[in-house]
């Protein structure tokens, strides 16, 4: 299992080892070819591999109104980063103390002294320090200085367009599930405990998980065809959900309700994974509840028949 930690004081047996930093948001198609580079550094200089990345990300932390951004939470990825057989990770707080550090700092105190890092694979764009100061120019000034080596992979490429987070932000954003999917090379999840709600998708007839979606990018309000899985449990719970502010009932709180087929029980203040498979449609207000229950049976038998 993957070691974690809060801050930069790590173990003996971490230090001197390979280093990416980033907010490996998603950890997509692009991270995870950085990944299997890293993995044949790993293979060849018999190193480890440590993973830096900051909570919230420091793009939210200073965009205050910066909300419903994040492809994935902190565990999301400490389970993807396991799958990468990564060693380690720091998941450091990103707050406005450690904003101030300076760029030279950063590189001395902590990437050398701290973690005596050998490799940093760091992208084209990233950007550290006080008032984003430092660059891979200034990483790669150091080099011979603090006796690492910077590596820059090159930005995977599909159908002409970079593969980033915020390519996959926007493809969700405007109903491309399909697609995102495809470059997360699996389905995107929302995360989240069950809370309780206005028990109206109970009085209709089709009773719901009320689930806030918190920081989560917000994919295109309407119906999805869902999986749901809970925690400590392998198997998985087929339903519909419905992402988005009900306007039918006049909400304007973004709200994730999912609908389990064929389950019963009590999921109050559980946790759930919640995978999108398919895009049905878009939110859309009804006249009548008799009009949205009308509705409601024709997108759940489209859900059924969803792999």
């Amino acid at each position: 299992m993957v070691k974690t930690y809060s801050n930069f004081k790590i173990q003996r047996k971490h230090k001197g080892s390979i280093i990416l930093i980033g907010n490996f948001d998603g950890l997509h198609l692009g991270h995870q070819k950085l990944f299997r580079q890293a993995q044949s550094y790993k293979k060849k200089y018999n190193l480890k591999i440590g993973v830096i990345n900051f909570n919230p990300m420091p793009k939210m932390f200073f965009n205050k109104n910066l909300k419903n951004f994040k492809l994935s939470n902190i565990s999301q990825k400490i389970k993807l980063l396991n799958n990468f057989k990564v060693d380690f990770i720091i998941t450091k707080k990103f707050d406005k103390n450690f904003s101030k550090t300076k760029a030279q700092s950063f590189i001395k105190e902590i990437l050398y002294k701290k973690l005596n890092s050998k490799f940093i694979f760091v992208s084209n764009n990233f950007r550290f320090g006080n008032k984003r100061e430092g660059n891979v120019n200034l990483l790669i000034k150091y080099e011979k200085v603090y006796n690492y080596k910077v590596i820059k992979p090159k930005p995977l490429n599909k159908n002409k367009k970079i593969v980033s987070s915020s390519l996959i932000r926007n493809l969700l954003e405007k109903g491309f599930l399909d697609k995102a999917n495809k470059l997360l090379n699996r389905n995107w999840t929302i995360q989240g405990f069950v809370k309780r709600g206005r028990q109206v998708g109970k009085k209709i007839g089709f009773p719901t998980c009320n689930i806030d979606v918190h920081d989560y990018v917000l994919a295109k309000p309407g119906v999805y065809a869902v999986k749901v899985l809970r925690k400590n449990n392998t198997k998985y719970l087929k339903g519909i959900a419905n992402l988005g502010y009900r306007p039918t009932f006049n909400q304007n709180k973004i709200l994730l309700e999912v609908h389990l087929f064929n389950f019963s029980g009590n999921l109050y203040n559980k946790l759930l994974s919640v995978e999108f498979l398919k895009f049905i449609r878009k939110e859309k207000k009804f006249k009548n509840v008799n009009q949205l229950r009308t509705q409601i049976k024709i997108d759940l038998n489209i859900a059924k028949k969803v792999k």
